[in-house]
């Protein structure tokens, strides 16, 4: 029977004819999805216009009007008739009766009817009051009677939109909030509410209405497929429970998913998890845009009374090479390259989750079309900012949902695509097993100052549940990949190494302390042969509890935290050593020697700045990988003298150099010269952005530091006073400590804690405050994360008593805090 022979019927045999004909709709095979919704709205359609001719044949100033979903044509099997009678309040009484013949038959059928009656004037005041009802009749369609009156008040509807959107959308998007904070995220609910969850089929009825208002539109790339797919699974979902529900219970699933004609139920969470992240992300960017063209509307009257007239320019902040921010979001700047440029988008989305900004959907969007791969393995600027955008903490959720929404995540890491969207049937799990991933990350980067290597950590923990997409032990294939990963991301062998035991024993400190006695000494044998060495067991013990906290309420307690930090402190024990030891420092180089003699014979400091050469042109084929270097090489040799370590570290931060990498060491010169001291630094530094600059603009700098003349701290609190503060993320608190045992021959003060323009600086002042000779350092940028140490000595050359160790300690902990 084709759909005319169905409305045929329909209309011959009234509401039993209708009833059938709707029956026979819903139970053909061969017709679901948009076809059959359409036909559906098209069936009700000609039986409620023949009720409403038969009633009132030849009526005029009164017609019937389809609202909200009906109105969009959007009928589910079980989904409510939304209808308004409108008239034009000539004929109350008549009206009244017509409006019995038109619901009466309606409910005889059992069919859930929202219905009104009004005139145009009433209906536009209820709209006024009510935004839901705004928002209803958007949608009208008429279906019967007086076409004239339909129409004026579509127009009409629309036009209030349009002029109140100033009003309504702020109210829209609370409205949205409030009813996503109360319901949850669609993407990641086991028992998800297709309609009022965020991400839902009510989110992308907003969408609508702020396209409707003319002040911003959604991206319309899969926006409409995300929502036929949702309007699907409720199709499937009516049908199989015989209910108007919008909540897709678990016991449901698998009967939906076959009515789908999919695999199983993971295969429909998945493909509605995919939905819904459209649907929130294209939500997101409407929001902002809207956020951006109301804040717009309000400041340019304003603007144009001071600049008189013209349309202002919209200022840009410069965040990293080739990145800026403008109007609240990051952009590109307008020399940015990507096809040029491979490691722009981790370096435009490290900058932004940094700044606590939202990347710009043209940003991301440019770069997912025109950026070049990475080579593998990845130069080191990629590596590293990747670890400063998984150490950013909450911004990098939103961050990294906009690279994923492109698909310039599963670029990066293909392994990804096998976890992206992928449901957890565990109770103590609240997120998907991506979205898990990443909230581990966002708690471990509350934890790097707990461990030595965060850029191992903060890698780890992205890492440990990658096997989750592969059948058996998702620990021991996650394993096999993290390798693959880790080495493709370019850590080196040892790195490598200690990723993949992370990943393999991801569950050991957990398991092990809940389910195994820890008074048995084999039981912390074991674990301290799994583990290997005692910074391993480190950065197991964070990953652990991040893990742990990144699962679910029910997965961490102060009682499992107790038996894991014993355990810990028991396997601890069992690898401890003797002790570090001070590092030998290498013997300098040929032109090391030559710049130290140069600066003791002259009395003032010589430096020598070096580009990193360009990488061989054929791929490297030694068994151990070559690991570039991040940034340039600069030696400083300095004729010892007081605060050599806040000047150079204060100029450098003047020209903007951002310190990767530092040694600091006093050189014993050959016999020949003389046997006076002479400060060796060799750094390695990058550019914030821009070009490096002149070594001789640097020594110049360098000179008046050391002199007095030229005022750091003044320059660099001038510099930032010209930028906005920015929200950004809240970084975990500094951390100083004296590391026992470390060296025979000095005290080690090591210090954990966000890098910053300046820090080196202010760390530099403060030793130097507390009149500490610093015998030698070695500082390292790990992403975002700066993790030194300094070996301090008295006037004397002595190692610091045990009480001034630890008010040096505390006091510098509190300079970096203030």
């Amino acid at each position: 029977m084709t759909g005319t022979d169905v409305r045929t019927e329909a209309e011959d045999s009234g509401p039993s004819g209708y009833a059938a004909a709707r029956l026979r709709l819903l139970t053909e095979g061969a017709r679901s999805g948009p076809p059959r919704r359409a036909a559906l709205a098209e069936l009700t359609d000609d039986w409620l216009a023949g009720l409403f001719t038969a009633a009132a044949p030849g009526a005029q100033g009164v017609s019937l009007v389809a609202v909200g979903g009906y109105g969009r044509g959007e009928l589910s099997p079980r989904s409510d008739l939304d209808l308004l009678l409108l008239h034009d309040g000539s004929d109350p009484s008549a009206v009244a009766a017509l409006a019995d013949r038109l619901w009466y038959p309606v409910w005889d059928l059992g069919l859930a009817l929202d219905h009104s009656v009004r005139t145009p004037a009433e209906a536009r005041k209820t709209a006024g009051d009510d935004l839901k009802a705004h928002l209803g009749l958007l949608d009208a369609r008429h279906l019967a009677g007086d076409l004239g009156l339909t129409a004026g008040l579509r127009t009409a509807v629309l036009a209030d939109w349009r002029n109140q959107a100033p009003r309504r959308l702020p109210e829209l998007q609370e409205l949205c909030a409030e009813r996503g904070g109360r319901q949850g995220e669609l993407r990641y609910l086991l028992e998800p509410d297709l309609k009022e969850a965020r991400g839902g089929l009510r989110d992308a009825t907003a969408l609508r209405a702020v396209a409707a208002s003319w002040l911003a539109d959604a991206p319309r790339e899969g926006l409409a497929d995300a929502r036929r797919r949702l309007l699907d699974v409720r199709d499937a979902l009516h049908l199989a429970t015989g209910r108007a529900t919008d909540r897709l219970a678990l016991q449901e699933q698998d009967q939906v998913a076959a009515g789908l004609g999919l695999l199983d139920a993971d295969t429909l969470l998945r493909q509605v998890y995919e939905a819904a992240g459209v649907i929130s992300y294209a939500s997101d960017v409407t929001w902002r845009e809207v956020g951006r063209v109301l804040r717009s509307r309000a400041v340019r009257p304003r603007l144009r009374a001071m600049l008189g007239g013209g349309k202002p320019v919209a200022e840009r902040s410069p965040l990293a090479e080739g990145v800026v921010e403008q109007d609240g979001e990051v952009v590109l700047a307008r020399a940015a390259r990507p096809e040029r440029d491979p490691v722009l988008p981790l370096r435009a989305a490290a900058a932004a989750a940094q700044a606590g900004l939202p990347l710009s959907l043209h940003a991301v969007r440019r770069m997912a079309a025109t950026a070049r791969p990475l080579p593998t393995p990845w130069p080191a600027e990629a590596r590293e900012q990747l670890v400063t955008l998984l150490g950013s903490g909450r911004p990098t959720v939103e961050v990294w949902e906009a690279l994923e929404a492109e698909g310039l995540i599963s670029r990066l890491m293909p392994d990804w695509e096998r976890v992206r969207c992928r449901p957890q049937r565990n109770a103590v799990h609240i997120w998907t097993v991506d979205r898990h991933l990443i909230e581990t990350a966002v708690r471990a980067s509350e934890l790097t100052r707990r461990v030595s290597r965060p850029d191992l950590l903060l890698v780890a923990a992205l890492l440990h549940d990658i096997g989750k997409g592969w059948p058996g032990d998702h620990s021991v294939a996650g394993e096999i990949i993290a390798k693959d990963l880790a080495a493709r991301i370019g850590f080196d062998r040892a790195d490598v190494a200690v990723l993949s035991t992370l990943v393999r024993h991801h569950l050991l400190l957990i398991e092990t302390a809940t389910r195994r006695d820890l008074d048995d000494p084999a039981t912390v044998r074991s674990v301290a042969e799994a583990v290997g060495t005692q910074s391993t067991l480190e950065l197991l013990h964070a990953l652990t509890e991040a893990d742990a906290l990144a699962t679910g309420p029910a997965a961490w307690s102060s009682w499992r935290g107790s038996l894991v930090a014993d355990l810990v402190h028991r396997a601890h024990a069992v690898l401890a050593g003797d002790g570090l030891g001070e590092p030998e420092p290498a013997a300098p180089t040929a032109e090391q020697e030559r710049l130290a003699i140069e600066a003791y014979r002259t009395q003032s400091p010589v430096l020598a700045l070096r580009a990193q050469p360009e990488a061989p042109a054929d791929p490297v084929t030694d068994e151990e990988p070559a690991q570039e270097p991040l940034g340039v090489e600069l030696v400083i040799a300095v004729p010892d003298q007081p605060a050599v370590l806040p000047a150079v570290a204060g100029v450098l931060a003047v020209h903007r150099l951002t310190v990767r990498t530092a040694e600091l060491r006093a050189l014993r010169l050959p016999d020949d010269v003389d046997d006076g001291p002479v400060l060796l630094l060799n750094w390695r530094v990058a550019a914030e952005y821009g070009s490096l600059p002149q070594a001789a603009r640097l020594r110049a700098d360098l000179v008046r530091a050391l002199d007095g003349t030229l005022d750091i701290a003044g320059r660099l609190a001038e510099r930032d006073a010209a930028y906005p503060r920015r929200r950004g993320w809240v970084a975990p608190p500094p951390r100083v400590t004296v590391a026992p045992a470390a060296s025979h021959h000095a005290t080690v003060i090591e210090v954990r804690a966000q890098d910053a323009p300046g820090l080196l600086h202010r760390i530099g002042m403060a030793l130097e405050k507390a009149a500490v000779r610093v015998r030698s350092m070695h500082v390292s940028t790990l992403g975002s994360n700066a993790v030194d140490a300094f070996y301090v000595t008295t006037g004397t050359g002595e190692p610091l008593p045990g009480e001034d160790a630890g008010s040096l300690a505390r006091a510098l902990e509190e300079t970096l805090r203030a």
